[in-house]
């Protein structure tokens, strides 16, 4: 019998494998006992908005990672374009201004891994 580790999201498991012989006979399970949860990864410091941050969000679609801030703090943005580019699964997604304004803030940098809904700028 061997005895393996598994984590799944975030859930950590004892697992015992026995190994048989392949005689096509059922072989009774061995019972798996849950180990107490591992503690969960310490949260990354959240960014500071800038001092002039605007109240107009613009947010991750997808989880993915920052590749390339494509709009400065101050310029003028008009609705759908972009203010960011994500990669997300081999491709790249443009993240676009949800309304006319100014970049307030940008709140992420290049290389920076993001979860879906992850305040990337702000606009005035």
């Amino acid at each position: 019998m061997k005895n393996y580790t598994i984590t799944v999201n975030g859930n950590v498991y004892d697992v015992v494998v026995e190994e048989g012989a392949s005689t096509g006979a059922p072989v009774a399970a061995a019972p798996v006992k849950k180990a107490a949860p591992a503690a969960a990864p310490a949260a990354a410091p959240k960014k500071a908005a800038s001092a002039g941050a605007g109240s107009i969000k613009v947010e991750a679609g997808a989880a993915g990672k920052v590749v390339k801030i494509a709009a400065n703090v101050g310029t003028a943005v008009k609705k759908g374009d972009a203010v960011v580019i994500i990669e997300s699964m081999k491709m790249e997604i443009p993240v676009v201004a949800p309304e006319d304004g100014t970049v307030a803030s940008i709140d992420c940098a290049a290389g920076d891994t993001i979860e879906a809904g992850a305040l990337l700028a702000t606009l005035n």
